[in-house]
């Protein structure tokens, strides 16, 4: 079972998937980031598929052929699941429909409630007792797709964005792993990735 991790940024995502014993076949990251020095000090192989080639983040980025170009490169390495940890790159259907079902995302929130860039500020903005982060197949749409797992997390008292963000990113470190390892066990039994999804009592 080959596993790809895209990442955008610090890679904290990928160091816990690494820690949690997960075996990493191949990172790839749309710009340069301290993912791709965690990939290589971990031994793993790394592309960057560098965005800055189709546009950077200007408003003509050509979403389309940097989704051409992420398909090519996955397809290459036989990559038969991809986990998103932190990937900063919005693609279009051309790559989620490469790999339908098999690309996995982490989300935080309590999907599907705050979806988009912003869920953190916009469940501190709505005075939401508690939030948290769900793990889902990755879609077309942003932020849809089959929920396989939610873990709650608690709104406290005078919690600013970045604070609330890392209490969520505590809980995020050791759910993704788990499902992730879920998931590869239903694939290799010849299970859809979705078979690992947890009942709404262990989720909720």
């Amino acid at each position: 079972m080959r596993l790809s991790v895209l990442v955008s940024g610090s890679g904290t995502l990928l160091e816990s998937i690494l820690a949690h014993g997960l075996a990493v076949a191949l990172v790839v990251a749309d710009r340069p980031c301290r993912g791709l020095e965690v990939a290589t000090a971990a031994g793993l192989d790394h592309v960057l598929v560098d965005r800055r080639g189709y546009g950077g983040f200007r408003p003509d980025f050509d979403r389309e052929g940097y989704s051409m170009a992420l398909t090519g490169t996955l397809r290459e390495w036989n990559i038969d699941l991809i986990a998103m940890a932190g990937f900063g790159t919005v693609t279009t259907s051309t790559f989620t429909d490469a790999f339908a079902g098999r690309i996995l995302n982490t989300h935080p929130s309590l999907l599907p409630e705050f979806k988009g860039w912003h869920a953190v500020a916009q469940a501190l903005a709505a005075g939401v007792a508690e939030t948290g982060c769900t793990v889902h197949l990755a879609t077309a749409e942003l932020d849809e797709g089959p929920i396989l797992a939610t873990r709650r997390v608690p709104v406290e008292l005078g919690d600013s964005e970045d604070v609330l963000h890392e209490r969520i990113k505590r809980v995020e470190r050791e759910l993704y792993p788990a499902v992730i390892s879920r998931v590869m066990d239903a694939m290799a039994a010849g299970r859809e990735p979705a078979s690992a999804a947890e009942t709404e009592e262990e989720s909720r």
